[in-house]
């Protein structure tokens, strides 16, 4: 049957109609194609990302912060080298393991080439309790006790810790430990046992730890202070001042007093005046029941500062922070002397710049 229906499509048209169908036919190849190079180098990198880096023997502490998120902890085992791949691909392994969220804050030990999954058990695992005990060590105390029932270092460490004090002062004053620039080499550690409150790990806990701990917290507070440079420009050595600062610490019982007793220990230095402190003396009493006769003060010692002049040969006592900046930035003033006056309020002492003052201070506050 002849259909004499008129055609709207011309013969040129018919032609443009299978060129637009090839040009549509090759780019949907070109489109196959490049997805399928795409697919194909995305597959790549993630079976290179999976892949764990070479390992080389180290250990890494990897330090996963309080509220830290999947992205920022998968950042940083990319910047330390224990995953491969970081950002995109990095979060992509991590969210297909499910334990994005199960990241616990910490400090872990992580090898060089263990895999990811193996690095998540160990930062999604709860540390096993490490058993420890807490040692509390005031201001102001000895090494060693220096009369019977005095409080040490020594003593608190054994009360505390179960670790002997014979043992402890012994290895303490043998001169054994370094702490360069402050403790020179073959010294005791009288003066830089820092006082503090300690969280000891409880197994193995023995005197050289407690020392070590204790010297290594005196070195943080030090260099805080900036110790070494505020001594040189007092025109001392960092010992000296620890020196300095322990006579404070014996001396002072209120804050306010501190500074005002360094001033005053620096003025007798500077004009060549003897300190008078007896807390020096007492730490090597001639007869040690922890008072002084007046024999006792008339003995010729090195730690007799009523008649040595200069500071003693040692610290006498482990100051505290408050007394390090005490002697770091005494209180300018004339004063030359002071005495305890109850009067004025519980551990206050009042000053004087000459001695009739004094005396006269004396009388008012000891009734003397």
């Amino acid at each position: 049957m002849h259909d004499d229906r008129p055609s709207y499509l011309s013969e040129a048209d018919t032609g443009t109609d299978r060129h637009r169908r090839r040009i549509a036919l090759v780019a949907f190849l070109v489109v196959f194609c490049l997805v399928a190079v795409g697919v194909a180098v995305a597959g790549r990198s993630y079976r290179h990302c999976q892949e764990p880096p070479i390992a080389d023997g180290r250990t890494v502490s990897f330090v996963v912060h309080e509220g830290a998120t999947g992205q920022s902890v998968v950042r940083d085992l990319a910047d330390q080298g224990l995953i491969r791949c970081g950002g995109f691909m990095g979060n992509l392994l991590l969210r297909g393991t499910g334990q994005a969220t199960a990241i616990l804050a910490g400090t872990y030990d992580v090898s060089v080439g263990a895999s990811l999954d193996e690095i998540l058990v160990l930062i999604t695992t709860a540390p096993e309790e490490v058993p420890t005990v807490r040692v509390t060590v005031p201001e102001g105390l000895r090494i060693r006790s220096t009369f019977p029932g005095e409080r040490s270092i020594s003593s608190v460490v054994q009360e505390q810790t179960g670790v002997p004090a014979a043992q402890f002062a012994k290895l303490a004053e043998r001169g054994a430990f370094e702490l360069r620039s402050y403790l020179p080499p073959g010294t005791r550690a009288e003066g830089f046992l820092f006082p503090n409150t300690y969280q000891v790990v409880k197994k193995g806990i023995d005197a050289k730890t407690m020392i070590r701990t204790m010297l290594d917290q005196f070195r943080t507070q030090a260099e805080d202070l900036d110790l070494i440079a505020g001594a040189k420009e007092l025109g001392l050595s960092p010992y000296e001042l620890v020196t300095v600062a322990s006579m404070i610490e014996r001396e002072a019982q209120v804050d306010s007093d501190r500074a005002l007793i360094a001033g005053v220990i620096y003025n007798r230095l500077a004009v060549g005046q003897s300190l008078g402190i007896d807390a020096t003396l007492l730490y090597r009493d001639p007869t040690p029941d922890g008072s002084l006769s007046t024999a006792d003060l008339a003995t010729d010692n090195p730690y007799n500062t009523r008649i040595n002049a200069g500071l003693p040969p040692t610290p006498i006592a482990s100051p505290g922070r408050a007394s390090l900046e005490a002697a770091l930035h005494p209180k300018r003033s004339d004063y030359l002397y002071y005495v305890l006056c109850p009067p004025d309020g519980d551990g206050v002492h009042r000053f004087a710049v000459t001695y009739d003052e004094h005396l006269a201070n004396v009388r008012e506050c000891l009734g003397g």
